[in-house]
């Protein structure tokens, strides 16, 4: 369910607060952006797009959620809300212009993935809903997009939903991996929704049931001829690899074929390597070795450089929840507002640490290509334009810059994806997300898309927005003495 209600306190005490000021309707631009890469990594993965323009089109406050918000007490038992404000919400519907990064694209630290412009009433209102839907997708499609890295072409499985963090999480986190990169998902919801391949074997309790481990293989195949992966490691492994090898001939005999084995615990590089010798020996090369236990993307690199010989990686709780890095970090900061006379000010936020002073100004993203590889992204200002070479500097150590010459190819990220409150074009399947996602991996340099201490990707401020971000720092920075400079 879709409500306004999913949203901070504070959203709501502050469009009252603009309401009773007058300011409901000047006109803002916010952005949602990340400072630091997830994982120690070197991309990641926008995801969250298409749930989020939903959410923006169902916003209306329902006369339940009004009469909720009347219920609200401040400390002194008064209402929250007066009773017009909560009337001028009923009556709201959002007019907000949205520019967005098309799921699926790689993206970098204080990169916008969002721009939002619209009413400030309006765009404030939305800050935490789509933060909650846009961290958590871009942090599992990211992760994803390594684990299948990892994986090197072999198939993926998302196995997740029975860790994730409720039904919501686990939905939200199947359609992420599926943007990602993995090649199916256990989660039946998911792909009547999404139309996600579904895939799955059988647990433990199955064989338990059965007093004789070759029986519960036999009627299991029975069962599913054509759709068998039997769980061979119960009781013994390597026995219980014979006894699908024993399962995979009955199936021969009928016309069928055992489609796979799984293995979920142990010391899976030997097990799987045994488990090959045994199955190829016996005349089934085709039959899939498919591994799960507690997998994520370097337990999968470690396993391919021991030469295990696994077909198929089922992952499941350090994907879907990102245990490793369970939190994105992005956050939505106002950057402009506009004047009277039509002119837009830049708005900007300090901190005592560099890197986390909001960039102001109305921003796009320029993304740079030479043969073939993104090369650099530039951030700047709409209003004040970008030359056709450009330096890209970084806005959290100006040390670090990179030239870019003019005449190159390039794209602008950021593209119209709503006016007014209207969407502007058809809503993009899941799998379009995920074809984007493998475009767009296939452009980054390998050293950039490797696992451990990758190359860090050019992105940063084109040198006219860094020198305005710089004048601004100058003018409110606060000094260490803690007064505020007078300028």
């Amino acid at each position: 369910m879709n409500s306004p209600l999913q949203t901070d306190l504070y959203q709501l005490t502050m469009a009252a607060a603009y309401w009773q000021a007058g300011k409901a309707d000047q006109e803002s631009v916010f952005h949602l952006f990340f400072r630091k890469l997830p994982f120690h990594g070197g991309y990641a993965i926008a995801a969250g797009l298409e749930p989020v323009l939903q959410w923006l089109e169902d916003f209306r406050f329902a006369t339940a959620e009004l009469d909720y918000l009347a219920t609200l007490r401040t400390g002194n038992g008064g209402p929250l809300f007066r009773e017009d404000f909560l009337s001028y919400l009923g009556n709201l519907k959002l007019a907000l212009d949205v520019d967005a990064v098309p799921e699926g694209s790689a993206v970098f630290g204080h990169e916008p993935l969002l721009r939002i412009q619209g009413p400030i009433l309006h765009a404030q209102l939305v800050e935490t809903a789509l933060l909650n839907i846009v961290n958590f997708q871009t942090l599992i499609a990211t992760k994803a997009a390594r684990t299948c890295e990892a994986a090197a072409g072999a198939p993926v499985i998302e196995f997740g939903y029975r860790r994730a963090q409720g039904p919501d999480g686990g939905l939200a986190a199947s359609r992420a991996a599926w943007i990602g990169g993995v090649a199916g998902t256990s989660n039946v919801l998911a792909g009547q929704i999404y139309g996600i391949p579904i895939r799955g074997t059988h647990a433990h309790s199955w064989v338990m049931s059965f007093e004789d481990e070759q029986e519960a293989f036999d009627l299991y195949s029975d069962a599913m001829p054509d759709n068998a992966t039997l769980l061979v490691d119960t009781y013994d492994t390597l026995a219980g690899v014979d006894k699908a090898i024993a399962t995979a001939r009955r199936l021969r005999e009928n016309g069928h074929a055992l489609a796979g084995i799984r293995l979920d615990s142990g010391d899976l590089a030997w097990l799987s390597q045994q488990a090959r010798k045994k199955l190829d020996a016996a005349g089934f090369p085709g039959v899939k070795i498919v591994a799960s236990n507690d997998l994520d993307e370097h337990l999968i690199e470690s396993l391919r450089y021991q030469d295990a010989k696994i077909d198929v990686w089922g992952v499941g709780t350090n994907l879907v929840t990102a245990q490793d890095q369970p939190a994105l970090g992005g956050v939505y900061k106002l950057a402009a507002l506009r004047a009277g006379d039509g002119t837009w000010t830049p708005r900007i936020k300090l901190s005592e640490q560099t890197a986390k002073s909001s960039i102001p100004g109305r921003l796009q993203v320029r993304r740079y290509l030479q043969d073939g590889l993104y090369i650099g992204d530039a951030i700047y200002d709409l209003d004040a334009g970008i030359g056709d070479g450009t330096t890209i500097i970084d806005p959290a150590d100006p040390i670090r810059r990179k030239a870019i010459p003019a005449g190159g190819e390039f794209t602008d990220v950021l593209e119209p994806v709503m006016k007014g409150g209207q969407r502007l074009g058809p809503p993009q399947s899941p799998e379009a997300a995920r074809e984007k996602c493998q475009d767009t991996l296939s452009h980054l340099h390998a050293g950039i898309r490797r696992l451990k201490n990758p190359h860090s990707y050019p992105a940063g401020l084109e040198e006219g927005l860094f020198q305005t971000r710089e004048r601004l720092l100058a003018k409110y920075r606060i000094p260490s003495h803690g007064t505020q400079k007078n300028q």
